[in-house]
């Protein structure tokens, strides 16, 4: 099982923890760093800024979102920093929800997501083969463009500057059974949200993967005396997207959270949280649901609870770690 770093999004500004934490991973023989976006920073530059000063870690974005872009657009981003970073590049792409899609890109929420998503894979994919004009006769992402609108001088275009690798790691955040068994089709790897070692069923992922898949899920990581202090940004984070991130009537966090075994608190955690007491809504979120998807707590504890996800199909860890201790502690405890 190899590790990553996961740094996230911005919030109010950059952190400036960010680019020391990725060299000391870099230095601890972590094989990935990854970035994010919501409605703030994007997920492109602060990798760049990273490449710059790393040599060797790879960088991938967890997960630069399909609504932002066209997916040449994103195929451009991809190629230009796999170029400047000398092949270190991986793509890992995901839908986001109605709530963003349609409040921040201003665009509509795919009514097949499954579908959308396959079109823009398809796409990124052609421009990283450059094995002719980027054709996609498609219902979300047609290229070229014919619909209303159109002009009728639009034509098939091929990608000016030739990748450096036609096969770029493109991997794909997917959290219902359906979207995770296309994701094992058309990508090279998953994103899970909310993996749990102990639950490997509630994504109806089948015993046998396909050769050199990856799996790579993000996960708190706190070295710390207190696992119920350790726990409490867990939590916090999983208020946040259970009751903050999409719509009371869908909300794909909060229908995860309750396919793994926890709907009644997930549906209290919504409600308190669209009420306004997210305070409340924090307290509500389960210890022992942040528990499993985190490690957290003293060093027995965690090289104990390590093994669980040794154990699955997990390839990659990417770890949402706050310091370097944990770090390096991570790495002592994985070689």
């Amino acid at each position: 099982m190899r590790l990553g770093l996961a740094l996230g999004y911005w919030g109010r500004g950059p952190s400036p923890d960010h680019l020391p934490l990725a060299q000391e991973a870099e230095r601890l023989g972590y094989d990935s760093v990854w970035t994010a976006e919501s409605w703030g920073s994007d997920a492109f530059t602060p990798l760049t800024w990273i490449a710059a000063h790393t040599s060797t870690i790879k960088l991938g974005t967890a997960v630069a979102q399909m609504a932002a872009r066209t997916p040449t657009a994103t195929a451009m981003h991809a190629l230009t920093l796999d170029h400047l970073s000398g092949g270190r590049m991986m793509l890992g792409l995901g839908l986001s929800g109605p709530q963003v899609v349609e409040g921040w890109y201003g665009r509509p929420f795919p009514a097949s997501p499954l579908t959308a998503t396959r079109e823009y894979v398809d796409a990124v994919r052609q421009v990283l083969r450059r094995e002719g004009p980027v054709e996609v006769d498609g219902r979300f992402h047609p290229l070229p463009y014919r619909g209303e609108g159109a002009t009728g001088l639009g034509k098939p275009l091929k990608p000016i500057t030739h990748p450096l690798r036609s096969r770029l790691p493109v991997l794909l955040g997917a959290e219902g059974p359906r979207n995770v068994a296309q994701t094992l089709r058309i990508a090279d790897g998953w994103l899970p949200l909310y993996w749990s070692p102990t639950r490997p069923d509630a994504y109806a992922l089948p015993d046998t993967l396909p050769e050199g898949f990856l799996v790579a899920p993000m996960a708190r990581v706190q070295l710390c005396e207190d696992v119920a202090e350790g726990l409490f940004p867990v939590k916090t984070m999983l208020g946040f997207y259970i009751g903050g991130m999409g719509h009371a009537a869908r909300n794909f966090h909060a229908d995860l959270m309750a396919r793994m075994g926890y709907e009644e608190q997930a549906r209290r955690i919504q409600r308190l949280f669209l009420e306004g007491r997210r305070e409340e809504a924090v307290l509500a979120v389960p210890d022992a649901f942040a528990d499993e998807i985190s490690l957290v707590g003293p060093r027995e504890r965690i090289a104990e609870r390590l093994e669980l996800w040794r154990k699955g199909p997990v390839t990659d860890l990417l770890a949402l770690s706050p310091d370097r201790r944990t770090l390096r502690l991570l790495a002592e405890l994985t070689t």
